[in-house]
């Protein structure tokens, strides 16, 4: 288990919490879904993306992530793949009609698509890998020993700010959403601009570069 001085987890932690607080896809995704869908519906959400820093951590940890900062062929393909995603989530969301408010617990299948919903997003944008790759070194220390669980510590702690933050996030639009959703004319409208948004996160994916 590797040592990190404190001064260095608090920074880090901080920069994580700072980064997660900045307006990006991931918690714009988080947002979206917990207004349309309740708390409980972004927190799953949340949870599926922390799933995917944790294969970014991985991938960073072991070296793989290079791979999609070398290869144009790899950034290309996997970030298509998220677009194409993303796409499919806005055509649904454009055909979605009101629904009446259930107070009960969404299905078991509901909230497992929830959470895969946050992982594909998560792990088909090779951007959060190449930005690990160049992120967590900053705060490991090659004198410590070996960069790996280093790499994975430092990787567990982004995810504990990513949970605090979007978890935040999740609660207060989840909040607002619940008493949108008590209306089918916002509901509609609701779904429409989900829908634009998962255009606009799809063709920002599209137009990314390294």
């Amino acid at each position: 288990m590797p040592v990190f001085e404190f001064q260095t987890l608090i920074l880090f932690f901080g920069a994580s919490v700072m980064l997660g607080l900045a307006p990006g896809p991931d918690n714009i995704f988080v947002l979206t879904q917990s207004t349309l869908n309740g708390p409980r519906a972004g927190i799953l959400v949340t949870l599926g993306l922390c799933t995917g820093i944790l294969v970014h951590t991985v991938l960073v940890a072991f070296g793989l992530a290079a791979i999609f900062a070398t290869s144009d062929l790899a950034f290309t393909a996997v970030k298509t793949v998220g677009a194409c995603y993303l796409l499919y989530l806005a055509w649904q969301a454009f055909r979605a009609k009101p629904e009446a408010i259930d107070s009960g617990e969404q299905p078991k299948a509901q909230g497992l698509k929830l959470y895969g919903r946050g992982i594909i997003m998560n792990v088909t944008n090779p951007k959060v890998a190449i930005f690990f790759l160049a992120f967590l070194p900053q705060f490991a220390n090659p004198a410590a020993g070996a960069m790996a669980p280093q790499m994975i510590v430092l990787g567990l702690v982004f995810i504990v700010a990513t949970l605090l933050v979007f978890g935040s996030v999740a609660l207060l639009a989840g909040k607002l959403g619940d008493r949108l959703r008590k209306s089918p004319a916002a509901q509609i409208w609701l779904n429409r601009i989900a829908g634009t948004i998962f255009i606009g996160l799809a063709a920002r994916l599209v137009f990314q570069t390294r």
